[in-house]
């Protein structure tokens, strides 16, 4: 809407004299006027002015009142329009206002009548919008506390500061990383930090279906275009429209379904299947795989020009093992989550879990992380988690073996110092606080070292005491 204080008006009229006469009273009133001799010329003012209110004359020749209230709908269903009638062409007045028009007003009207019309259609489109933009901001809102990927590390920030600077723009998004690193969370906050934050976010994951149904769900199908078709289905591309679609498992796509997304892509059009007319598909697309494309497309198993179509902006999330700092602020989230999903005060891990999740390698990422301290908070009836309560291959985890089947002719101080530590923890039966006690460093000395060690993280119960 234009500025409030001077709302734009478009007075639409066959006969001159009344479009000066109108132009000058509505200007004098600090409207911000433009006027249009037919309906023909009314239309494209529509389109080109995007006024905050219509005033039209109901009855012209060609194109009518009704025309013009039918395509200012259409453009902004918003737009108050009010309609200038004869008593000839009242009846027709009264049923516009019943389909959607602001008011009418008859001929002959005061300067009185048509200014406090145009005025009172001036302060609901500005209400309106008010209300619009408010709705919008607390949706906002909400999903920004809700949905903002969580993480601290340095690798984790500059993806999340990428897909910040990427978000406003219309470029098509590919996000790489393993299984359970938060792919599609990452897909919604790029959604909800974009223009199209108001339209849908539909989602599909592209190796959990066979080959003809994904087609029929990505694009849609006609009846009859197979068995079981008895009606026409819109695809996900025709659904999200205004919004985002996201590509779960790109990699997994098919040759033959590879062509038809890229044809989308490059045409912005969807055929149905079974279907020969075009459908105009209007949505931002962000895909995701755990897969090497490039090796893929050197195997023949993926299309070089869909993968440069798709990797416009390439992210890659780093697996949780490489980013530990974020562990604990991730446990702190879930288990607040978990406790506010299930109506009772927050459980917290004792020591010894703690330590337990914290040298844990979770090579299921942070899905992994979130269904072990689910599945904790189910089996722990107080408010502290204990070691017990966590999945067997974290709370016993499979020491790694002090000397290599193999070992290295002339072993580092490296390789010596983590053989040793790691017989130590292993001589205390994984109690981190014995192991730095008989070491003699700090305990977060010995958990930095532990971090630092490939394997050496995994050893020992991680008790504290």
């Amino acid at each position: 809407m234009h500025d409030s204080a001077q709302p734009s008006i478009l007075v639409v009229d066959d006969e001159q004299g009344i479009l000066d006469t109108l132009r000058i009273l509505l200007k004098n009133e600090g409207f911000d006027v433009v006027t249009a001799q037919g309906g023909k010329a009314g239309l494209e003012q529509i389109k080109a002015a995007a006024p905050d209110i219509v005033l039209t004359d109901i009855k012209m020749p060609g194109v009518t009142g009704i025309e013009i209230l039918a395509a200012v709908k259409e453009q902004d269903p918003e737009t108050p329009v009010i309609l200038m009638t004869a008593q000839a062409s009242l009846q027709s007045a009264i049923q516009a206002v019943n389909e959607g028009a602001f008011h009418y007003v008859q001929k002959p009207f005061s300067n009185d009548e048509i200014v406090a019309l145009c005025r009172r259609a001036g302060e609901v489109r500005r209400l309106k919008a008010e209300n619009k933009q408010l709705k919008q901001e607390i949706r906002r809102r909400e999903r920004s506390g809700l949905e903002k990927p969580l993480g601290k590390a340095r690798s984790f920030l500059d993806v999340l500061r990428l897909a910040e600077q990427v978000a406003p723009t219309e470029s098509t998004v590919l996000i790489q990383g393993e299984s359970g690193t938060g792919k599609e969370v990452m897909a919604r906050y790029i959604h909800e930090l974009s223009a199209r934050s108001d339209g849908p976010f539909l989602s599909i994951n592209c190796g959990a279906l066979p080959e003809s149904l994904l087609e029929s769900e990505l694009f849609g199908h006609v009846k009859g275009s197979f068995t079981g078709a008895v009606r026409d289905k819109q695809g996900l591309f025709a659904a999200a429209r205004g919004g985002t679609f996201f590509l779960d498992e790109i990699g997994e796509m098919s040759p033959a379904t590879q062509v038809k997304l890229l044809r989308v892509l490059q045409e912005r059009e969807a055929i149905p299947v079974g279907g020969t007319e075009a459908i105009p598909v209007d949505v931002r697309v962000v895909a995701a795989t755990n897969r090497d494309l490039e090796e893929d497309i050197k195997r023949g198993r993926f299309r070089t020009d869909l993968y440069y179509r798709l990797n416009v902006i390439a992210m890659h999330l780093p697996p949780l093992r490489d980013r530990r700092d974020d562990i604990e602020i991730l446990v702190e989230a879930f288990l607040a989550r978990i406790a506010s999903e299930s109506g009772e005060p927050p459980k917290r891990l004792d020591a010894e879990a703690f330590n337990a999740v914290m040298a844990y390698d979770w090579p299921g990422n942070v899905r992994e992380l979130e269904n072990a301290l689910e599945r904790a908070g189910v089996l722990t009836k107080g408010e502290t988690i204990g070691l017990a309560a966590m999945p067997a291959k974290i709370s016993e985890p499979r020491a790694q073996p002090l000397v290599a089947e193999r070992p290295h002719l002339n072993p580092t101080l490296d390789v010596i110092e983590q053989a040793y530590i790691t017989w130590v923890l292993q001589s205390e039966g994984g109690n981190k606080t014995r192991a730095a006690e008989v070491l003699g460093i700090d305990p977060s000395t010995l958990y930095r070292k532990l971090s630092r060690y490939d394997g050496g993280a995994k050893v020992g119960t991680g008790t504290e005491a």
